[in-house]
């Protein structure tokens, strides 16, 4: 079961909950809620066993961007017995609010997950359309991309979104937290 929590309560309960960000390492080291620990949605499973532990020691929340990944991560963690709490809006509220972000030195800006899937998703719907003009049957890329997008909204997963975090600037940086070091911190 997960419980929403807008800004205003999550922020007098961060000393006591666990708060994990499953947004990609190069989104999480741009800007991060201050004590938040970094599990890629991507690497959620492999986290789990050190989140189940974590659970018996206090309360667990969790955020993304805006909510929908928050919001699968929540559904997988409740699938495996592990009641979370999760802030509406993400870290955009949370920015919004005008509460604090913590960077991880040396962090350059990168852009949302979900902004870089709008923009290779237009980018290819377009590129068909035009691509068409001299190649008949190129659309079909367009139509491929627009039921993959219309899959992942029936499904609440996004393969586009998951082969994006495997790019290069979307990937931890040498010194950036890791995986690793938040299993670790976990098992504190």
């Amino acid at each position: 079961m997960t419980t929403p929590l807008t800004v205003e309560q999550l922020q007098p309960r961060l000393e006591q909950l666990t708060l994990i960000d499953v947004r990609s390492p190069g989104e999480y080291a741009a800007g991060h809620i201050p004590g938040a620990l970094n599990v890629p949605l991507d690497q959620l499973d492999r986290a789990l066993p050190a989140l189940r532990e974590a659970a018996g020691h206090g309360e667990i929340a969790v955020v993304c961007a805006a909510g929908p990944r928050a919001d699968n991560a929540c559904h997988r963690l409740a699938d495996a017995g592990i009641p979370t709490l999760t802030l509406t809006g993400g870290t955009n509220a949370w920015a919004n609010a005008g509460r604090p972000l913590d960077q991880v030195t040396g962090a350059r800006r990168v852009w949302a997950l979900d902004r870089q899937v709008r923009l290779v998703a237009g980018s290819l719907v377009l590129a068909g359309v035009l691509l068409d003009l001299a190649l008949p049957g190129a659309r079909w890329i367009s139509a491929a991309v627009g039921g993959g997008l219309a899959f992942s909204a029936l499904s609440n997963t996004c393969a586009m979104g998951s082969l994006l975090s495997r790019l290069p600037y979307n990937r931890p940086r040498p010194g950036a937290p890791s995986l690793d070091r938040t299993l670790a911190a976990l098992g504190r």
